[in-house]
């Protein structure tokens, strides 16, 4: 790149995935210069052996280390990517380092609150797949994907630690609020998205604090990195564009 120094993009999943749920969206990330570290969170690993025991800190201490490393390999402040459930985590990141994190992107999902909690009553240890494979199915989460996506997904599924899905968020750094943000509203429109938040819709709510967020809609189901992973790429491309620092004139 001519005149501009890329940005740092790191690739959260949610539930159930590992980093290959990004292998449609980040070679075009890379392909517009940007660095990409797509990660699988501890306990999201196929042979973890542990996975009762892997709580939202551990999460958010694996986004932390990936920021430092960026940050160690010469990047300036890094784009953040988050989807679905990995946005409690990416909220947490958030408040530690703000002034590390350039952008948020929230695919489908949203900042969350103090104290939230996806599913404080889960019981069991771990949420497998299994048990909300007919509620994603029915309430249109799997819009768009094509038989052989649905199979894949469910062939490599992990069952999410249910710790990480009781929570609670802890944050306490008002900074965060301010840092950007771009909302990529996938199952429901971006007017949606802002009027759920406004009648209490607890995982949206936070929308209502944030100081500095943009909404794209990207109708589609749940999973845009696989039904729609050039645009969604796109999407985040723009988000990291305005951040990227001069770098003098040098290629």
């Amino acid at each position: 790149m001519i005149g501009r120094m890329s940005t740092h993009i790191i690739l959260v999943p949610g539930f159930w995935l590992g980093a290959w749920a990004w292998d449609a969206v980040a070679p075009a990330l890379r392909d517009g210069g940007h660095p990409v570290s797509a990660l699988t969170l501890p306990g999201l690993e196929p042979d973890h052996p542990s996975r009762t025991e892997v709580g939202l800190d551990d999460h958010v201490d694996a986004i932390e280390q990936a920021v430092e490393a960026a940050r160690a390999g010469g990047a300036g402040r890094v784009v953040l990517v988050a989807h679905s459930g990995a946005a409690m985590p990416a909220t947490m990141v958030l408040d530690r380092r703000p002034d590390d994190i350039a952008q948020a992107v929230w695919v489908d999902t949203a900042p969350a609150r103090d104290g939230y909690g996806m599913d404080a009553e889960l019981a069991g240890g771990v949420l497998p797949l299994e048990a909300a494979w007919e509620s994603e199915l029915e309430e249109g989460s799997m819009r768009d994907l094509t038989d052989e996506q649905l199979e894949t997904f469910r062939a490599r599924a992990v069952p999410q630690p249910g710790r990480t899905v009781q929570g609670p968020v802890r944050v306490s750094d008002p900074r965060r609020l301010g840092v950007p943000g771009t909302v990529v509203c996938c199952s429901y429109s971006a007017a949606d998205f802002r009027s759920y938040a406004e009648q209490g819709a607890g995982f949206l709510a936070a929308l209502l604090d944030h100081t500095a967020l943009d909404y794209v809609d990207l109708p589609t189901g749940h999973w845009p990195m696989w039904s729609r992973p050039d645009e969604l790429a796109e999407v985040i491309v723009a988000a990291a564009a305005p951040h990227a620092p001069d770098d003098g004139g040098q290629s």
